[in-house]
């Protein structure tokens, strides 16, 4: 089986997988307890915090871990909402963001929230016009992620970030997708709030970050909460919280080299789309802005689930969008997002290129597309 769904998740790297190991066998202690053993762990945690923010150019104390860049997100909006004074009930978010978000905002427009959900333009990108033009008295949040996992979109988070940080409002942004894709600095983009994942890049799955910059007043969900300075409660999961840290460091080492890869893979797939693109269409053959490991792709006249199913058998992984609504029969909410109505959004599937992807796959893989398209 050849794994073209690097965007849904990502194997663990050797490197990650032998920290991980070494510490569970090593620093297995509570993290808080106050015995030696329990030191070590706490000293481990600690070390791991510190690196990650750093790859942040962020404050180690306003990291946070979770059980994963969902739950990152979650916490992140709750804890920053309950800061706020109740009078700051405005918040801004985007039609596009994941599904974590787009249903927790949604839960929160039905219980007195007043949310407004900014629609992208046909590429996918928010513009800071609309935005501007959208802004309250009453904003005290604004919540736009920086990459979108299904189109591929990348939003200009330090032209937001500025505008905000002028008007004082809060800036949160899910870099779940971008972390370890593209440079990330909390401080130059002005950014009070993000949320990343181990998984997506190559770390232990259930396991993420949270950050809060320590100057924003926030509130823990639950009241008593000890781990985490109060963000999230449970024992910490040291282990992969050190193999998460070890997988960052790994992957922003390599951040221009990945990227290159990429590029040329993506350039390489457009040159062996050309005698089919009136019938398989790249989204994202024209856009700058845009990731290059994701290429979001409509087949005129095929259902994706059907290609999808038909690339399983022909030994190939890919997916119909984010892995988090695998299994709806909803169209991708991105893709009507930017204008394409339900039928044609149904025609879409995603393949995500990882480090592993060889131009040879995707020479292959094309041919199978090829073969779908012919004999359907």
């Amino acid at each position: 089986m050849i794994y073209l769904d690097y965007a849904a998740t990502t194997p663990i790297s050797d490197s990650a997988l032998d920290i991980y190991c070494k510490v569970a066998k090593t620093a297995y202690g509570n993290s808080s307890s106050l015995h030696d053993i329990g030191d070590l762990s706490a000293r481990t945690l600690a070390a791991s915090r510190k690196i990650i923010a750093n790859l942040l150019g962020a404050n180690e104390k306003g990291i946070f871990f979770t059980g994963g860049g969902s739950e990152a997100n979650i916490l992140t909006i709750q804890s920053l909402l309950k800061g706020l004074d109740s009078k700051k009930n405005h918040i801004i978010t985007t039609q596009i963001e994941h599904s974590s978000l787009h249903t927790f905002f949604k839960t929160l427009a039905s219980k007195g929230y007043d949310v407004t959900f900014l629609m992208p333009d046909e590429n996918g990108h928010i513009s800071v016009y609309d935005l501007q033009n959208q802004l309250k008295q009453n904003t005290g949040l604004v919540s736009i992620q920086h990459g979108n996992s299904e189109i591929g979109s990348i939003q200009p988070l330090k032209e937001i970030g500025q505008l905000l940080k002028n008007k004082d409002i809060l800036f949160h942004s899910d870099c779940v997708q971008t972390f370890g894709k593209l440079p990330i600095s909390v401080e130059n983009s002005h950014l009070d709030a993000i949320s990343i994942s181990a998984h997506k890049i190559y770390g232990p799955k259930g396991i993420g970050a949270a950050y809060i910059n320590p100057a924003i007043h926030w509130q823990p969900l639950i009241a008593g909460t000890t781990h985490e300075s109060g963000f999230r409660p449970g024992t910490v999961d040291v282990p992969s919280a050190a193999a998460f840290a070890t997988a960052a460091q790994e992957i922003i080492s390599e951040m221009e080299k990945n990227t290159e890869h990429f590029l040329q893979l993506k350039n390489h797939f457009i040159s062996l789309l050309e005698p089919y693109k009136d019938k398989i269409i790249l989204l994202t053959e024209n856009i700058d802005q845009s990731l290059p490991n994701i290429l979001p792709i409509v087949i005129k006249g095929i259902e994706g689930q059907y290609t999808m199913l038909e690339c399983n058998r022909h030994g190939y992984a890919i997916s119909t969008g984010s892995a988090c609504q695998v299994g709806m029969q909803a169209p991708s909410r991105p893709l009507t997002s930017i204008g394409f109505d339900e039928q044609q959004a149904k025609q879409y599937i995603r393949i995500s290129l990882g480090k592993q992807t060889t131009k040879q796959q995707i020479e292959n893989f094309t041919q199978t597309l090829y073969s779908i398209v012919k004999n359907f």
